[in-house]
């Protein structure tokens, strides 16, 4: 008697969000060996063939209808571990997706070349010594803990000069050496260089691979399978690689979660913190959350309690930091008169001038690149707007004539709609201009610029000035003898809700480049408390009044949130048919442009899946009846 068929339980490649479940597929007798979870295969969906991946493999299946047979066997590599299925459908459930969309940034493009490469055994991996751990209040024993296969989680702020990746690689060197398996995720491409270099030098070769975007397809699919085959144990990467394949998995590890990149730009946009916080929870790995600054979101573990606190005592903090001299209040300007004015106060140019007499480098950070970003009108100081489209004017260099942002028309004869007025003044000086003014303020000096356009991966030896733009700033051999950070209003006065936050980050960032006698020098007023926090090097102190803050004024990370964008109308009618018992708050709607409007929903935290559930099932029938889309997204950086 023959037995009944295997059930294949097939994610399919479709978008759509009525269609975010599994669907039952019968396996043929010639392909029962090779099908198996996590493998690509085609089915019968409709009128077509569509792709997909089998999640699972069942004797039996609920559908009472007439089953269909998987068309073809696509690879039967297996790509989807039930661990990394489990977290997808996690995070979509989080983010208000589905399941289809997250696998699509988990798992990269096919290359048959790679598939029939020959497999190969994992490399052991020895235990680290503890380096500078101990440096940290229970640092020694979070690594401890890793070698005996412990989950620890920790939320861990480093020192100023502090050779972070190396720690990050000793972490995953702990964890390996015990057998398991660890993720390391970092927000861009030269985080990633400097980390896998690390690697390399802790671990030795071939017991590691890296993952992400700039690899290129074939080079990203073969790193991808060797995590996925087991032949590595440890994967580091940007974004995508917190869903990496990871055999065993003891420790998930974050380095500066407070930054952008770490937002995936693609459905259901999840935020790598979280994914990799969820996958923790899963899968009882440890957890290390990393960085100079700290995050509302990162403290908001500590004072739950799901996470320690791993910080330095009050003395190592004293040795690693550099002297850290604020400019602009009452007591600064009496000691320098320029400092309230100019762009580089003599106290500021005094730390450039020694530290260039010493052959030591110095960083400049400016807000923005280009070369005069944002002007006004001289006379009345309203913001100078092109005639044509009403964007914003910008100077792309000395004796020109404003030239628009966005349609690129030349302003030659720009008059101002206000008060009629013909001249033009700066509101923000960029890299492009600092480094003009620089290179007349110290003539026989390189001055150089990094940027988002032009980034550099090293400061030059010996005498140099890098102007450079918040996140690009290039570390220098041996740190950099002077830091001044420029134009600080810029990013303190910003419509939003992380701009204090987010200037404290990136300033840690540029200080944490300068050498431990060196001298960093904010044109701000010490008074401020985000600056208090970064002269004590006290990010934790600051993060929690942040979150007190936030928890009186009901704002992310103790609220959570959701926008909907569409077309006029829609967010509304999409959150009038949301449940009352709920009791989502509705924010706007507010305009993005002439046709599209955005509508941001507030609840406690706890109902947050539940605001994500109800969301994604409107989404899904609205999408049934062909009304028009809203895109929604869960805890916007905008917001969060």
């Amino acid at each position: 008697m023959n037995e009944s068929p295997a059930i294949a339980a097939v994610c399919i490649d479709q978008p759509l969000p009525q269609l975010d479940r599994l669907f039952d597929y019968l396996i043929p007798e010639d392909m029962a060996a090779q099908v198996k979870p996590g493998c690509r295969v085609r089915v019968r969906f409709g009128r077509r063939k569509v792709s997909g991946f089998v999640i699972a493999v069942k004797p039996s299946t609920d559908f009472t209808g007439k089953l269909l047979w998987i068309s073809d066997l696509v690879s039967p590599e297996p790509v989807v571990t039930a661990e990394v299925a489990a977290l997808a459908r996690a995070v979509a459930d989080r983010y208000a997706g589905t399941l289809t969309d997250v696998l699509r940034l988990a798992v990269p493009e096919r290359r048959v070349r790679v598939e029939a490469e020959n497999r190969s055994e994992p490399l052991p991996v020895a235990a680290p010594i503890d380096g500078d751990w101990k440096r940290y209040i229970a640092g020694e024993a979070f690594l401890r803990a890793l070698r005996e296969t412990k989950s620890p989680k920790a939320v861990w702020n480093a020192l100023a000069g502090e050779d972070w990746p190396a720690r990050l690689a000793e972490a995953a060197a702990a964890t390996a050496s015990a057998g398991r398996g660890a993720v390391l995720v970092v927000p861009d491409q030269a985080d990633l260089d400097r980390l896998d270099a690390a690697l390399e030098a802790i671990l030795g070769p071939d017991r590691h691979v890296t993952l992400s975007a700039q690899l290129g397809p074939t080079k990203r699919y073969r790193s991808f399978l060797k995590a996925a085959r087991g032949e590595v144990r440890i994967v580091a990467g940007t974004r995508a690689a917190a869903f990496a394949p990871v055999a065993d998995l003891g420790l998930v590890a974050i380095w500066d979660d407070g930054d952008e990149s770490h937002v995936d730009r693609h459905a259901p946009y999840p935020h790598a913190r979280e994914v990799v916080l969820t996958r923790a929870n899963l899968s009882g790995a440890a957890c290390l959350v990393g960085g100079y600054g700290r995050t509302p979101q990162a403290q908001l573990l500590v004072e739950t309690e799901w996470a320690v606190s791993m910080v330095a005592s009050r003395d190592e903090i004293r040795s690693a930091t550099p002297r850290i001299v604020p400019v602009g209040d009452e007591s600064d300007l009496e000691r320098d008169p320029s400092g309230g004015t100019a762009r580089l106060p003599t106290v500021a140019w005094e730390a450039a001038r020694a530290a260039l007499a010493k052959h030591q480098p110095v960083l400049v950070q400016v807000p923005r690149r280009g070369y005069v970003p944002a002007v006004s009108c001289q006379r009345c100081r309203t913001r100078a707007a092109c005639p044509n489209c009403s964007g914003p004017l910008r100077l792309l260099g000395a004796r020109r004539a404003p030239v628009c942002g966005w349609c690129g028309v030349v302003a030659e004869d720009f008059r101002c709609a206000e008060c009629g007025g013909t001249r033009v003044r700066a509101i923000v000086i960029g890299a492009e201009r600092t480094a003009e003014e620089l290179a007349q303020a110290f003539p026989d000096t390189q001055v150089v610029e990094s940027t988002g356009v032009n980034r550099l991966d090293a400061a030059p030896q010996g005498a140099a000035v890098v102007v450079a733009t918040p996140g690009v700033e290039p570390p220098a051999q041996g740190g950099y003898g002077a830091v001044l950070l420029l134009d600080t209003w810029a990013l303190l006065t910003r419509a939003e809700l992380t701009a204090s936050e987010e200037a404290l980050r990136r300033w840690m960032n540029a200080v944490a480049l300068a050498r431990h006698d060196g001298t960093a020098v904010v044109v701000a007023d010490g008074g401020l408390a985000v600056v208090q926090a970064l002269i004590r090097w006290d990010p934790a102190w600051f993060a929690l009044q942040e979150l007190e803050d936030r928890s009186e004024l009901g704002f992310p990370p103790v609220m959570r949130f959701a926008a909907l964008t569409g077309p006029n109308g829609e967010a509304e009618k999409l959150a009038a048919d949301l449940p009352a018992d709920l009791g989502a708050e509705a924010i706007g709607p507010i305009p993005v442009d002439e046709h599209t409007e955005r509508l941001l929903l507030r609840v406690r935290r706890r109902d947050g899946a539940a605001l994500a559930s109800t969301l994604a099932k409107a989404t899904a029938e609205r999408a049934g009846s062909k009304a028009e889309p809203v895109r929604i997204q869960i805890d916007p950086r905008e917001i969060a």
